[in-house]
């Protein structure tokens, strides 16, 4: 059978992969601290029909010659380019002016465990005061006692009955309470990562370590996280009263839309083509 025919096939799925990332990466537009994929392929392997030869008798070296057999999918990347800042004015909409990544996590027996990451800043108090994300995920910081931040993982606590709610750039949560003294109930603590990009994808704008992207759980000490004041080690800053809206740029979509449109109508030729030289081949008995 023809090479090229198994060559246009392997590259009309490739192209079909990429159709899915570009429609994915539509679909959430206007999705608060989503980060795009991008497709990568590499050329699959060549077969040899003969090899390099060096100078000798009298007669100088020849190349090799070899036949491409199609191309592979190379990699899927997030990008992690920060999106733009939308203007809200509401208090809990947060957003990280720089690398770092939320917090968020699950309370079991007491103890935060299960924690996951995020750049949407949308975040709201459940009944009880304590600030929660859309899925109910606790936000992860530090309290604040006898004057000092406590540096243990807490969640953040905003007693009911409080006037007002301010963040400051550096994560510090202050409040109004109900004699008109200012108080502070803790400290956002933001995640840093060697690689970014080896953060698993979740969903619900949520992300996940792996074995690629680095922990921020301490070796040594598991119940405790590795984490970071805004602003410090290498993290951005909060902004209060924004949010990080999509890095998704749609000229440069529909631009890959196009070119992923036309790389597969090339090889569905390039397929059809094949097919009518097998077609003279099987005619040639009649």
């Amino acid at each position: 059978m023809l090479r090229s025919m198994y060559s246009g096939i392997g590259a009309m799925r490739n192209f079909q992969t990429k159709l899915d990332v570009i429609g994915n990466n539509i679909a959430n537009v206007n999705t608060y601290g989503f980060k795009k994929g991008r497709t990568i392929f590499k050329d699959l392997m060549s077969q040899t029909i003969s090899g390099a030869s060096g100078p000798s008798g009298g007669l100088g070296g020849t190349n090799p010659k070899q036949v491409g057999l199609g191309s592979q999918l190379a990699a899927i990347d997030t990008i992690h380019t920060s999106g733009s800042l939308q203007t809200t004015g509401r208090v809990l909409d947060l957003a990280i002016s720089g690398d770092g990544f939320f917090i968020v996590g699950e309370l079991n027996n007491g103890n935060l465990s299960n924690p996951l990451f995020t750049r949407a800043g949308n975040f709201y108090l459940d009944r009880q005061g304590y600030i929660v994300n859309s899925d109910g995920l606790y936000l992860v910081g530090e309290g604040y006692s006898n004057g000092a931040f406590t540096g243990n993982r807490e969640r953040i606590s905003i007693p009911t009955n409080a006037q007002s709610i301010s963040i400051g750039a550096d994560g510090v949560v202050n409040y109004v309470d109900a004699d008109g003294v200012l108080q502070i109930a803790g400290r956002i603590r933001l995640a840093k990562f060697p690689n970014n990009d080896g953060l698993e994808k979740v969903g619900g704008s949520l992300f996940r370590e792996t074995a690629n992207s680095g922990t921020i759980i301490d070796p040594n000490n598991p119940n405790q996280w590795i984490a970071y004041p805004p602003g410090q080690s290498g993290t951005g800053t909060i902004v209060s009263g924004t949010l990080e809206m999509s890095n998704v740029d749609l000229a440069e979509e529909f631009t890959e839309m196009i070119v992923a449109q036309r790389g597969f109508q090339a090889n569905t030729r390039i397929i059809t083509t094949s097919d009518e030289i097998l077609q003279e081949l099987v005619n040639l008995k009649k």
